[in-house]
């Protein structure tokens, strides 16, 4: 058995190294017809004329990325302080299944929503176009909420009781006690959650391609329609060659969805480390 697991877990990281690489190979490509600072500087993506600037692509993803983080952060940070030391045990186990049956739900109908409700509704206040970063940051903050919540909520309900105890008996009330000893205490787990839940939103692609707009270009407004990294992936892919610049532009994107991902599960492992050592 010993060696199973040993075969299965060398296995596993074995077919991980081997997307990286040939995703990374196909992706190195691209500078063999696009210079470096046109592709990450650029912001003129037209195929057509051999123009593959994805600064905008870049910018936009990392714009979506940050604004559905901030919509969905003070949510998901209140309900995981309610569930954890305020709500009831029965409504708790109602509350935490609920939650959690978000997760579940496919992101094409997240996107249909909003493609249904969302967008109508923006499209009022930007003359009759509601596309852009605003309604899929929305999307994407209802997405990852769950998330953020029920792994902020396990780092607030796993801190030893001694924390609270001690609080209130040095005569805090109930609001200081969760803002200024428990918050800060649980702070690694909610750390991880947000990141984790960026990294949801970061790979993120129907829910996004359904709601944005996908125009290849630098947004000015949230209700610009705009493209990140995995709708440009999508939409393009079908229409180009193997080989190909564009073909390895759309790889060389996908590497970078890679190394960012691979970026924040570093981070992660960093703040669980930190948290081990206090």
């Amino acid at each position: 058995m010993r060696l199973v697991f040993v075969g299965s877990a060398v296995l596993v990281s074995a077919i991980i190294f081997s997307v990286m690489i040939f995703v990374g190979m196909q992706g190195v490509k691209t500078f063999q017809g696009v210079s470096p600072m046109e592709f990450f500087f650029s912001t003129d993506w037209t195929p057509s004329k051999d123009q593959f600037g994805a600064f905008s692509f870049l910018y936009s993803t990392m714009l979506l990325t940050l604004l559905s983080v901030v919509l969905s952060v003070p949510l998901a940070l209140s309900g995981a302080i309610f569930m954890a030391k305020i709500a009831p045990n029965w409504m708790r186990e109602i509350l935490r299944p609920a939650t959690d049956l978000f997760v579940g739900i496919p992101s094409v109908v997240y996107g249909l929503i909003g493609l249904t409700v969302i967008v109508p509704f923006l499209a009022k206040f930007n003359d009759g176009l509601g596309y852009g970063i605003l309604p899929a940051a929305i999307i994407l903050a209802i997405m990852i909420l769950p998330t953020i919540l029920s792994i902020s909520e396990d780092a607030i309900r796993a801190l030893p009781p001694r924390f609270e105890e001690a609080s209130l008996a040095l005569g805090a009330t109930r609001w200081q006690t969760i803002w200024r000893v428990l918050l800060p205490a649980a702070r690694p787990g909610i750390l991880t959650g947000i990141i984790l839940g960026m990294g949801r939103a970061i790979g993120e692609t129907m829910a996004v391609f359904m709601v944005i707009g996908n125009s290849p270009q630098m947004p000015e407004s949230l209700l610009d329609s705009t493209t990140v990294l995995t709708t440009a992936i999508v939409k393009d892919m079908g229409n180009t060659h193997y080989g190909s610049t564009w073909n390895n532009a759309l790889y060389l994107m996908a590497l970078l969805l890679l190394l960012i991902s691979l970026s924040l599960i570093l981070i992660i492992r960093i703040v669980a480390k930190r948290s081990e050592l206090k």
